[in-house]
């Protein structure tokens, strides 16, 4: 087989109701004028939703494709053994021109006792936010079902939810189990697990295109919700010049800041995962396998796994999203 190298896809855009157009403005992406494109999902291994290569000797063939032939090599051995050929992360990028609808994931085990698929942990890494925009996630203290039912068919879940002020920069972590929404006004990058399992529990009383309300899931969403989590979780680090800062680590994924103005020789050599890089600032040069790829604000790449070494050369000051999934704990 021939070698690897750097990968990029083509976006896959989503047109929501709650979308804008910085998507197609501030970070190019190919969307119709006028379309309100709420989610460009950089990264897929979604059954049916496969991203698509967009460089190389392996331009046209999907994802799950491509893990298919590469296995370890592109995944890492310990990725592969804990989920085969599926791809276990998906990478979006989120324009919210306004709120979305507070919801839910389930955990791993209600989600396959349901949906046979996974669960629903994620972050958020705040790209840009507008003067007064929030951020919700979690409740304002321990409540229980009681409580939160009568909240709920009062429309009254702001008063029991955390509404965050945001800059650019924060970060959310919000476990499977988290009540949560993004506020209007914010772009940001989100990293998940490879789920689209969302039960939707309050959508502000707007209707869909067609005038209609938008389906709830109150009875589904009820056995999910941790009614214990009263934290925002909201992850407030400044960025170290040419270091890496850790923002949020769980067993699906491992996420840290890389700011620089000088280049950097990242050793991979013992992380066993494939890593991704999300830029959010400036550009770059992703160097490995003898092989160079630009990449630009509002772009992702996938190094494969088998990469022990990658050489990161920034264009003035960059700012990027270093992702990867941790080996499993014994």
């Amino acid at each position: 087989m021939k070698p690897l190298y750097p990968i990029r896809f083509r976006p896959i855009l989503k047109e929501t109701i709650w979308g804008g157009n910085a998507l197609r403005e501030r970070f190019r992406k190919k969307a119709a004028a006028g379309a309100l494109i709420g989610e460009s999902w950089e990264i897929s291994g979604m059954p049916d939703e496969s991203s698509m290569v967009a460089n190389g000797y392996l331009k046209g063939n999907a994802l799950e494709e491509i893990a298919e032939v590469y296995m370890d090599e592109l995944l890492g051995e310990s990725v592969y053994h804990r989920y085969g050929t599926e791809f276990p992360l998906l990478i979006k990028i989120i324009d919210a021109n306004d709120r979305l609808s507070i919801q839910v994931h389930p955990d791993d085990r209600l989600a396959e006792e349901r949906h046979h698929a996974w669960g629903k942990t994620e972050m958020w890494y705040v790209i840009d936010a507008k003067p007064g925009a929030v951020i919700y996630t979690g409740f304002r203290k321990k409540i229980t079902k009681e409580e939160y039912l009568d909240c709920l068919s009062g429309k009254r879940m702001e008063e029991i939810i955390n509404a965050t002020p945001v800059r650019a920069g924060d970060a959310f972590f919000i476990p499977a189990g988290m009540v949560h929404a993004i506020g209007a006004g914010v772009l940001l990058a989100e990293i998940q697990q490879t789920s689209d399992v969302t039960y939707r529990i309050f959508d502000w009383d707007r209707t869909d295109v067609s005038g209609k309300p938008r389906e709830m899931h109150t009875a589904l969403a009820l056995d999910a919700i941790n009614f214990s989590l009263d934290t925002s979780n909201l992850i407030r680090k400044e960025p170290e010049l040419n270091k890496t800062v850790l923002l949020a680590e769980s067993p699906y994924f491992h996420t840290s800041l890389i700011t620089f103005d000088s280049p950097i020789i990242k050793d991979y050599s013992l992380t066993d995962s494939f890593i991704i890089y999300i830029c959010t600032e400036s550009m770059a040069i992703i160097e490995c396998f003898g092989h160079s790829e630009e990449l630009r604000a509002g772009e992702t790449i996938l190094v494969p796994a088998s990469a022990d070494s990658v050489t990161i050369i920034p264009r003035g000051r960059a700012t990027l999203l270093e992702v990867f999934v941790p080996k499993r704990q014994k």
